[in-house]
């Protein structure tokens, strides 16, 4: 007996040791309410050439290098890209309610010349956390601010019984809300107007180098200023702005689209991310006793083999007990590993089903009609060239 008392002696204090080490970075706790931060709502009148437009462009979905990822960190690349798409415009919807800006508008890549544009990447989300990092320039190319919103949900944000009637997530968006608010405060009714001259002369700029490089010159920050404005009644500028308009309609014909596919979106991914939340905890419950079994089971084998070199026959024949005991509970933790794997796997079917597509756009213009098809991207570069093509037509017309 005492042989035996000894190994499981020498047994407890080698789990005893490995658990406190492993307890050490594997807590968790699991939010149960959540205070949401108001978006902050601006009440006075802002002077029309004060409103600020904002372009939030989609987000990377952040897949680069997702072979060095954690086997038990969740990514599916469907649901990030849909992501992609679908944060943005929640964020459009937050910060257009908050009354502090002209137009707000998810904007397609390559359009240039918005006021204030807004970039974000996503770091991590899996339906328990959101994380990701914004950036924010505005049309002179100063840098507003760069910041990283993290974001825990609730247990009740998904509970049917006491669901909360605004996203999981809503915190994220409104703190960046209020963060483009408390910098625009700061800037001058002077710097405000600048803003949006360089905007108008930028896009003119895009359409005739040649014409417009007079006007705009960047200065020894690298920052677009002004170095002159054309006259109001310049008729080459009045095509611009004619131009612009159009490139403004078809912006706006795409924020349809954009609703419509987070419209037809939020019921798969409200399910997703709920069965993505159950996911998370269950994985991380079964991986922590599937450490603990592991620990106790190595703690066991180790003892064991400690006391085997003993001289004392009981001593190596608890020893061999312990060995094999040792062995049985590493083998269950092993095999708990594979459970979690398994959660995975499930959570992988959910997301096959969130695919973005966007239907061909008929367009009917004063001499022709073009169809715009492909990706959103796409579809916006075709509507760039068209532009450029009014634009030329225009021009010449003017000369004759």
């Amino acid at each position: 007996m005492t042989a035996i008392t000894t190994t499981l002696n020498l047994f407890t204090r080698c789990a005893l040791i490995c658990i406190v080490l492993i307890n050490g970075g594997c807590s968790s706790t699991e939010v149960k309410t959540t205070d949401v931060t108001p978006v902050n709502y601006v009440t006075k009148d802002i002077p029309e050439n004060e409103l600020l437009d904002i372009g939030i462009t989609i987000f990377n979905p952040g897949l680069e290098g997702l072979a060095d990822q954690d086997d038990d960190v969740l990514v599916f690349p469907e649901i990030r890209v849909a992501e992609s798409s679908y944060f943005p415009y929640i964020l459009m919807e937050t910060v257009q309610s908050s009354a502090a800006w002209g137009a707000v508008r998810v904007i397609p890549v390559g359009h240039q010349s918005v006021d204030v544009t807004v970039k974000g990447s996503i770091i991590h989300s899996d339906g328990e956390i959101l994380d990701i990092d914004i950036s924010v320039y505005d049309s002179s190319g100063r840098h507003w601010f760069t910041k990283s919103y993290y974001e825990k949900a609730s247990h009740y944000a998904y509970n049917k019984k006491t669901q909360l009637r605004y996203e999981p997530f809503q915190n994220i968006y409104n703190n960046i809300s209020n963060d483009l608010n408390s910098y625009r405060e700061k800037l001058s009714s002077k710097e405000l107007q600048r803003i949006r001259l360089v905007s108008e002369l930028t896009f003119a700029q895009s359409f005739s180098e040649q014409m417009f490089s007079q006007y705009l010159e960047k200065d020894d920050q690298g920052l677009v200023v002004i170095n002159r404005l054309p006259a109001e009644d310049e008729p080459l500028m009045l095509r611009i702005n004619k131009i612009r308009e159009r490139d403004y309609l078809f912006i706006d014909t795409l924020q349809e689209y954009y609703g419509s596919y987070v419209k037809e979106m939020k019921v798969p991914y409200k399910e997703w991310r709920h069965e993505s939340f159950k996911e998370v905890i269950a994985m991380r419950r079964m991986g922590y006793k599937a450490r603990n079994q592991k620990i106790l089971g190595a703690a066991a084998i180790i003892a064991g083999i400690l006391g085997a070199g003993n001289p004392s026959g009981s001593l190596r024949a608890a020893s061999i007990v312990g060995i094999t005991a040792g062995g049985y509970i590493l083998k269950d933790g092993m095999e708990r590993s594979e459970e979690a794997l398994i959660h995975v796997e499930a959570l992988q079917e959910l997301g096959d089903s969130l695919e973005a597509s966007i239907e061909s756009q008929v367009i009917e213009l004063e001499d022709r009609t073009v169809t715009l098809s492909g990706t959103v991207d796409n579809q916006y570069q075709q509507w760039r060239k068209i532009l450029q093509e009014i634009y030329q037509i225009d021009t010449d017309k003017s000369i004759h």
